[in-house]
């Protein structure tokens, strides 16, 4: 009963820290309450044309060709004879979810948007559709759907094509395109027939959204260099063109639609997306009609990446921007109300329009973010106590920016102070003082003092969104260290030899008094706050906790005791020891190739403690197969093309290890051997077969755009289905059991496989079987008496608790084996919190049509593969050193703890998905 209650207590603390990740670094940065802005003058254009090229490279659109024609010749005439250009820098995730967001809403959605979903809308906010009199939009169904749901009324109207269009597969990813074109010219075709239609799309502000996922579709199915990929971009160039005219010809030329190209995010050179490299988050942008500058040429630009040269563009100006920064650009173009959760920054350079619209538009800019920065503040001001709550303090305000206010707009330092601390009055004087500028027509003078107040507004509102993170952090920390103390005080209280205390109980009842009455003055001090119902849990979970650790305070005595009599330079070893195995497990979230100097050290293990010497044959294959799994580490996660010729190694290399298996079983003499046992052996054989088939037919089939066979298909989900319980039917012994786990497991892997992963289970199982081995020689070089029987050992019998022996030095080398083995597990071929770091090509076998979720899982179960053999081998290693499996799960436990802690430290609330992830993954 008290395991079942420290199981429950254990989940319920852990499910919390993991909870309170996302209260301290993941919640939505988003306000509501604010007062829609807009400029007040008339804009230059009616209507806006907005195409979204998914997937699409800045630099493969910009480059010329082999022969130095433009891949889009006809936006390469729009940079040089009729708009302005430039790159749009993406913020990573670099997804399509988030950067769809980012240029049509304007500010950069947080990851716990879209955890929780890639089609619905997780929290409300405003956008350029919203805000428009009509938006008719084409495209995809993951994309168009969550701008027309979160719009207030029925004036954004969808068109999509099925979701089983979007096939990897396909013969010719184009048509996606190919069917918007289309679709759109049968939209104004039909228009011109019907009065209603007519009247609607000849209205003000109006947006026509195309967007364009073949780019990305083709991106993915063959990488960016590929011809298809750049055959794409052409199809996509002359589309446009037809557009551009058929509106031209159907609003009578009258110059009042204004265009813009861009990109929600990049590509790799491996054909994925969702970190920061510069192919990922370097977009095109291309503006041009009504309202836009022309070309402006220049003698001279500098800029890092030195594209400009390898693109032949240095005579054009090139304007950079922020991807959020063009949702202000459309708004300003038409006329709408900037969105309201906006933090872009109008790019004047690429507005063809009067310096008072300029300045008008971007007093409206600095309004309408100031407003977001406003409620944020007063939000705060009502869940603090006043004498506690600490305002907005710039510490990055430039000195630049100083003299520029102290100069030019005659700002004395007192209110230089002010400024800095954004107060109410403050805020009122300087919006007074902008507005006197554009009313005294000095536009240069207002917009400058504008973009200081952005940049302020912007820095406060990140200031007052994190405000809470260090209070939050320190009382999950002081939790999440209670705990850890009080399982280390559980294992040396019931699993070792050390302490024999008992509690006093009159003693445990004034504690019981004392923290109970902590915990009441905590929970006062929250409510007087009006503190979220969360900040109770993360804020009082600490006590009963630390309640636990005090409780045991006889066994804190002598444990301190015993350690003061404990040689010192020993204590220090085993301390510097343990803590460079804790840093070394963490750094290898971080660094791959510490996985390899490990398991270079593990090789050299049995040397050190002379087991070599009683058991040489085992010590060779540990040292080989040790050696062996870490050059995995070494070996690229990403950037790598297929090699299907190492899957059918793998599985041929399997094969040939169950076909001696069986030899031997049909060789036995002194074993019979039930039909059962080989019917379900050959099974396993077949499925490895067919799956090393299944793979080779179905990249043969796509690599000659001939789609994913059904048959192929139907074989890869049953193969996948079998896998998970053919390993029960299979004989409990420990040899056959582990093995009969191995084949079928290793079926679904070889049709997730691609390249030289395919080989990382076979050698990783091998090593595991070897450390059982090397297990059992260790027991016995430190205990003679116990001479454990791999050969019997049978995982359906009932252990005898009583043969169970107490804890020694040794078994934290065991369990500290068995996590550094599961990180080897998880991140030897791949990265288990980036999906970018694996190859979309794993799941050809499964399925080719676009499904996010389906093949979210299958990559998780690709990853789950290598564990579930770890903890197979670790579960063989307990009963093999006859150890409770709940004393090695405690040691476990505070390692993984002492881990965690670290992480909670290092997790980021921006990034890639891969930084992201492999901060808030390493928590979890």
């Amino acid at each position: 009963m008290n395991m079942l209650i420290f199981i429950i207590a254990g989940l319920l603390v852990h499910c919390v820290f993991l909870a309170s990740i996302f209260d301290i670094y993941f919640t939505s940065p988003l306000v509501h309450g604010m007062t829609p802005q807009r400029t007040p003058l008339p804009p230059p254009a009616k209507r806006l044309v907005l195409f979204v090229a998914d997937g699409l490279r800045a630099d493969t659109l910009y480059e010329l060709d082999d022969n130095g024609t433009p891949q889009a010749p006809y936006l390469r005439n729009i940079i040089e004879y009729k708009g302005s250009w430039g790159v749009s820098h993406t913020h990573v995730p670099t997804e399509s979810r988030p950067g769809h967001v980012a240029l049509i809403a304007g500010f950069y959605e947080d990851v716990s948007a879209v955890a929780k979903g890639w089609k619905e809308n997780p929290v409300e906010f405003d956008s350029v559709f919203n805000e428009s009199k009509y938006t008719w939009s084409w495209g995809s169904p993951d994309i168009l759907p969550m701008f027309a749901k979160g719009a207030s009324g029925d004036h954004v109207y969808t068109y999509c094509y099925t979701a089983e269009k979007e096939d990897f597969g396909a013969q010719d990813a184009t048509k996606l395109d190919t069917w918007v074109f289309d679709h759109v010219k049968n939209f104004f075709q039909a228009a011109r027939s019907n009065q209603t239609l007519f009247s609607k799309v000849n209205e003000e502000k109006v947006v026509l959204f195309l967007h364009l996922l073949g780019i990305d579709t083709n991106g993915h199915a063959h990488r960016p260099n590929s011809r298809e990929y750049k055959d794409n971009i052409r199809k996509v160039d002359e589309g446009i063109n037809d557009i551009v005219s058929m509106l031209e010809d159907f609003y009578g030329n009258d110059g009042k639609t204004a265009f813009i190209l861009t990109s929600d995010h990049g590509m790799t050179d491996w054909g994925s997306h969702g970190a920061g490299h510069p192919s990922e988050t370097l977009t095109p942008l291309i503006a041009w009609g009504a309202g836009v500058n022309y070309p402006q040429k220049v003698t001279f630009q500098f800029f890092e990446d030195e594209f400009l040269k390898e693109w032949k563009l240095e005579k054009w100006k090139r304007l950079d921007v922020n991807q959020a920064d063009i949702a202000p650009l459309m708004a300003s173009l038409i006329g709408v109300p900037f969105p309201l959760n906006s933090v872009g920054i109008l790019p004047l350079d690429y507005l063809n329009n009067s310096a008072h619209f300029k300045a008008e538009s971007m007093f409206t800019n600095a309004v309408q973010i100031l407003e977001q920065f406003k409620i944020k503040m007063t939000q705060k001001k009502e869940t603090t106590l006043s004498f506690l709550f600490t305002p907005f303090h710039s510490q990055m305000l430039r000195r630049t920016d100083v003299t520029t206010l102290y100069c030019h707009h005659n700002l004395s330092s007192l209110c230089m102070h002010r400024l800095r601390l954004l107060s109410d009055t403050e805020q009122i004087n300087i919006l007074r003082k902008a507005r006197s500028y554009i009313h005294q027509e000095k536009y240069h003078e207002a917009v400058s003092l504008c973009k200081t107040l952005i940049s302020l507004a912007l820095e406060g509102l990140s200031y007052y969104h994190t405000y809470d993170r260090l209070f939050l952090g320190i009382s999950v920390v002081m939790g999440f260290v209670g705990w850890t103390s009080y399982v280390i005080l559980l294992i040396v209280k019931t699993h070792t030899s050390l302490t024999r205390s008992t509690h006093d109980k009159a003693s445990t009842v004034l504690l019981l008094y004392g923290f109970a009455a902590i915990g009441v003055l905590i929970a006062f001090f929250l409510l007087i706050q009006t503190c979220p119902w969360t900040y109770y849990i993360y804020c009082l979970l600490p006590v009963p906790v630390w309640y636990a650790v005090v409780k045991e305070f006889r066994v804190i005595q002598d444990l301190a005791s015993l350690l003061l009599v404990f040689p010192l330079g020993q204590s220090i070893g085993f301390l510097v020891a343990g803590a460079l195995g804790i840093e070394i497990l963490v750094f290898s979230f971080f660094y791959r190739s510490t996985l390899t100097v490990g398991l270079i050290a593990f090789a050299g293990w049995p040397l050190i403690t002379r087991l070599w010497a009683q058991a040489k044959v085992t010590t060779l294959c540990w040292t080989l197969l040790c050696l062996l799994l870490a050059m995995f580490p070494l070996m690229p996660v990403v950037g790598r093309e297929p090699n299907i010729s190492l899957v059918t190694v793998a599985g041929l290399v399997i094969l040939l290890i169950s076909s001696f298996f069986l030899a031997c079983l049909c060789k036995s003499k002194n074993k019979y051997v039930p039909k059962k046992d080989l019917t379900i052996l050959l099974f396993q054989m077949l499925s490895i077969a067919l799956s090393t088939y299944v793979v080779n037919s179905t990249h043969s089939s796509l690599h000659h755009k001939q789609g994913l066979p059904v048959i192929n298909q139907i074989i890869s989900w049953t193969t996948l289905a079998s896998s998970l319980f053919v390993p029960l039917l299979s004989p409990t012994f420990f040899f056959q059991r582990l093995l009969s786990i191995l084949l079928s497991l290793m079926s679904p892997y070889l049709l997730l496989s691609t390249g030289y992963e395919a080989l990382f289970p076979l050698v990783l199982s091998g090593l595991m079987f070897s450390w059982i081995y090397m297990e059992k020689e260790a027991l016995q070089h430190y205990d003679d008496s116990l001479k454990p029987k791999l050969a019997v050992l049978n995982f359906s019998y009932t252990t005898d608790i009583t043969q169970f022996r107490q804890l020694h030095l040794d078994d934290i080398r065991r369990s500290f084996f068995f996590v550094f083995f599961i990180v080897t597990a998880f991140f030897g071929t791949g990265n288990i919190a980036s999906v970018n770091s694996f190859d979309p090509a794993s799941i050809y076998c499964f399925l080719t049509v676009f499904n996010p979720f389906i093949m979210g899982s299958l990559l998780v179960w690709k990853i789950v593969i290598p564990f579930v053999l770890v903890s197979c081998a670790f579960e063989a290693v307990q009963v093999t050193t006859q150890l409770s499996s709940k004393s090695l799960f405690l040691i476990v436990l505070v390692i993984s703890d002492l881990m965690a802690l670290h992480f909670f430290f290092l997790v980021k609330d921006y990034g890639s998905w891969l930084d992201i992830g492999t901060r808030a993954v390493t928590w979890e």
